[in-house]
């Protein structure tokens, strides 16, 4: 298949991810963040150590705590967590990959679970319950944004759009701005909680892990019309 005649991709997530995400994909692709972190600045219980289950919360949390050790989701979140300065170890997975790791180190003192007004896992709770004492503060939310003229014509104009789908929140604000469409979705998902949050498509499938590398490798064979079993 030619890269002109490859399927567009409609890229829903904030702009910076969205421009990342792009790099290295075939064929034409729309950028329309549904939409972007914003800042909270609540005040920090002290804290012995920090977790964090996505990048934005360690960009957000940069310069406003010493140089802790920081319980990080995965790969990307790790590396947001050093660039703001702080001692970064990875889960290399998901929630449950990340609550694995801190249940077999069981850190001592109170750790602090920075975090985005839209959660999931119950991170906090579940390590709570365990017997680890664990704080929680929102220090971003994401405020939503309108699809643009460009993604609202490739729905409902195009002959089929592929779209990837990182979270189950951005599964369900995608599934409110996508109603009606005309096009024939294709959905990549990160997981089968984000499918599982998804609106009904023609085809979603499930990348073989929950990370960036996962996905691209997903949505770049989706292009390129590679055949595997679909998910959902």
């Amino acid at each position: 298949m030619s890269r002109q005649s490859r399927p567009p991709v409609l890229l829903t997530r904030p702009a910076a991810a969205a421009a990342r995400d792009a790099q290295g994909l075939d064929g034409p692709v729309v950028l329309s963040p549904l939409a972007e972190p914003e800042v909270l600045c609540p005040e920090l219980p002290p804290a012995d150590g920090l977790i964090f289950t996505s990048a934005r919360a360690a960009s957000a949390l940069g310069g406003r705590c010493p140089a802790l050790r920081a319980w990080c989701v995965g790969a990307r979140t790790a590396e947001a967590a050093r660039a703001a300065g702080f001692d970064a170890v990875s889960a290399d997975g998901d929630a449950e990959a990340l609550i694995a790791l801190l249940l077999k180190a069981r850190p001592d003192g109170v750790l602090l679970h920075a975090r985005g007004e839209e959660t999931r896992g119950d991170v906090a709770a579940r390590l709570t319950a365990a017997g680890l004492r664990v704080a929680e503060a929102v220090v971003y939310r994401m405020a939503p944004k309108p699809l643009s003229e460009e993604a609202k014509a490739l729905l409902f104009n195009a002959a089929e759009v592929i779209v990837p789908l990182h979270s189950p929140a951005s599964a369900r604000r995608f599934a409110m701005a996508a109603a009606g469409a005309r096009a024939r979705l294709r959905l990549a998902c990160l997981s089968p909680a984000v499918a599982a949050a998804a609106p009904p498509a023609a085809e979603t499938r499930i990348a073989a892990r929950p990370d960036a590398p996962s996905m691209h490798a997903l949505v770049t064979a989706m292009q390129r019309l590679e055949t595997s079993t679909p998910q959902g």
